[in-house]
C-alpha cells in the first residue's frame, strides 16, 4: 500500500474510522497511522481481526485502541466514544466508513437504521469530544449520491435510498458544525473492486461489477479509494462539501 499523507503530517491527531477491521475501514485508518495519528479500529462482531490490524499499526509507533460497538445501539456508541474520551481526550477525524443494508438475516428497517440513523448518532456522540478544525468525513457512493436522478441496480436501491437519507440527514447538522468550528465533506465513489458489498452485488446479480467496470473505464479498488478518504480527512473541502471520486459521467446531476 502506498502512503497517500507525509509522515508526520498527523502527529498529534487522533483519528476514528468507523467499521475499520476490514475492507476500504482498515485501509483508511492505516493511511492515518502511517501519517503519525493516533488511530481508533472500530468493528461490529470480528474482534481477532481487529485486534491483528491493532497490532500492525502500533508497530508504526502510533496509539491503536480497538473498540467494539452496534452503531445502531445507543449505549453501544456511547461507550464507544467514552472510551475515546479516557484514551485520548479528543477526537480530530471522524470518517463515517461503516455501512450495510445486503447481508442476510437483518431486520428489514436494518439499511435505514445503520446508514442513516446510526451515522447520526455517531456524528452526535463525537462532537463533544471534536475540537474547532476537526474534520467529518461521510463515505457513500456515486449509486448512493445520484439515486435521485440517476437508477441503481434493482438489488442495491434500497441501501442506496438509505444512504442518502443519511448523506441528507448529516448535511442538515453542517450548520451546528459550522457553528462549533468543525470541517465536514462527503466522499462518494462508484462501485470499489473487492469490497463486501461488490461481493454481495455479484453474488445476487452475476456480472454486475463487470458490467460497472466496462461503463466506467475502470473501477478504484479498496486501497486506492481509501486514500481517497484518507485525503479528503486533511485536505481543503471542496464546494458543496463534496468530493467526487472517479467516474461520474454515468450519473445526473442533481
Amino acid at each position: 500500500m502506498s502512503q497517500t499523507l507525509p509522515a508526520d503530517a498527523l502527529r498529534g491527531k487522533t483519528a476514528l474510522v468507523t467499521g475499520s477491521s476490514r475492507g476500504i475501514g482498515a485501509d483508511t485508518v492505516r493511511y492515518f497511522a502511517q501519517a503519525g495519528a493516533d488511530v481508533v479500529v472500530n468493528y461490529r462482531n470480528k474482534a481477532p481481526r481487529a485486534e491483528k490490524l491493532a497490532g500492525q499499526l502500533r508497530e508504526l509507533g502510533v496509539q491503536a485502541l480497538v473498540i467494539g460497538a452496534d452503531l445502531t445501539d445507543q449505549s453501544s456508541v456511547e461507550g464507544m466514544f467514552a472510551q475515546v474520551r479516557e484514551a485520548f481526550g479528543h477526537l480530530d477525524i471522524l470518517v463515517l466508513n461503516a455501512s450495510g443494508g445486503m447481508e442476510s438475516g437483518m431486520a428489514e428497517d436494518y439499511a435505514l437504521r445503520l446508514n442513516r440513523d446510526a451515522q447520526v448518532r455517531v456524528l452526535e456522540a463525537a462532537v463533544p469530544l471534536m475540537p474547532r478544525g476537526a474534520r467529518v468525513v461521510f463515505v457513500t457512493s456515486h449509486q448512493a449520491h445520484f439515486i435521485r436522478t440517476t437508477p441503481t441496480m434493482p438489488e442495491y436501491e434500497q441501501v442506496a435510498l438509505s444512504k442518502r437519507a443519511g448523506e441528507d440527514a448529516l448535511r442538515e447538522r453542517i450548520p451546528m458544525l459550522d457553528e462549533r468550528g468543525i470541517e465536514f465533506v462527503v466522499v462518494s465513489g462508484d462501485m470499489i473492486e473487492g469490497t463486501i458489498t461488490a461481493t454481495l452485488l455479484e453474488r445476487v446479480n452475476p456480472g454486475a461489477i463487470a458490467s460497472r467496470r466496462e461503463d466506467a473505464g475502470r473501477l478504484y479498488n479498496v486501497a486506492e479509494f481509501a486514500a481517497e478518504v484518507a485525503l479528503a480527512a486533511v485536505d481543503p473541502v471542496p464546494a458543496e462539501h463534496l468530493r467526487l471520486v472517479g467516474e461520474t459521467g454515468s450519473f445526473v446531476a442533481e
